[in-house]
């Protein structure tokens, strides 16, 4: 009974202290608060089963994260993962004083798009500023593959950001090209006009000839 109590004491301990970090983990991993909760539930859940045998205290969080990535990561292959309904709907990019926090968005918007395996990598090593070594220990592969799928989720972050903004820029060309006013094409001025002088007027001879013939 001791025994047990112990059990439950040092578990309710570690989701007071550990939860609100594996909650955010498991954000990352889903990109979806009420997802991540649901996802944290089963966490604990196989947590307090395992409990007994995982020993050291200090075994349980690499556990905790493990079960978080392969649990988000067969939830992943089960869900369709497209649009979801939302009382609000996200602002468009604008160039603005927010500029650094949009960049944010729009890269935390592609990394939610990479496939389950590259996602958790990126997740573990960037987001949890875990070593390639303890990476690879969750999630149960080789170093080298941490390295490979950071490279190819890296190379698909860049090209998608690189293809984003430069469809951006094409529309703003795009809007400043239908604002400009039309243009006049110049015509050339007429030519001087040159003064005509009018033809002196005739003066006809008196009638008896010219005095002094």
């Amino acid at each position: 009974m001791t025994d047990r109590h112990s059990v439950e004491d040092d578990f309710r301990e570690f989701v007071a202290a550990r939860s609100p970090a594996l909650l955010r983990t498991a954000y990352l991993l889903t990109g979806d608060w009420a997802t991540a909760e649901d996802l944290l539930q089963t966490a604990l859940t196989k947590i307090y089963l395992a409990w007994r045998r995982l020993g050291e205290i200090e075994a349980v969080e690499p556990y905790a994260r493990r079960v978080l990535v392969n649990t988000s990561i067969s939830w992943w292959r089960r869900r369709w993962h497209g649009e979801r309904p939302t009382e609000v709907l996200p602002e468009r990019a604008v160039a603005d004083r927010v500029d650094e926090q949009l960049e944010r968005d729009a890269l935390w918007r592609h990394v939610q798009s990479l496939p389950a395996r590259q996602r958790a990598v990126l997740v573990l090593r960037f987001y949890e500023d875990l070593s390639e070594a303890q990476t690879a220990a969750i999630l149960d592969i080789s170093t080298g593959t941490v390295k490979s799928q950071t490279s190819r989720a890296l190379t698909t972050l860049r090209a998608r950001l690189g293809a984003e903004r430069a469809a951006d820029q094409a529309r703003v060309d795009e809007l400043a090209a239908q604002a400009e006013p039309p243009r006049i094409p110049r015509q050339a001025p007429p030519p001087p006009v040159r003064p005509v002088r009018a033809p002196a007027p005739r003066i006809p001879a008196p009638a008896g000839g010219l005095e002094g013939r």
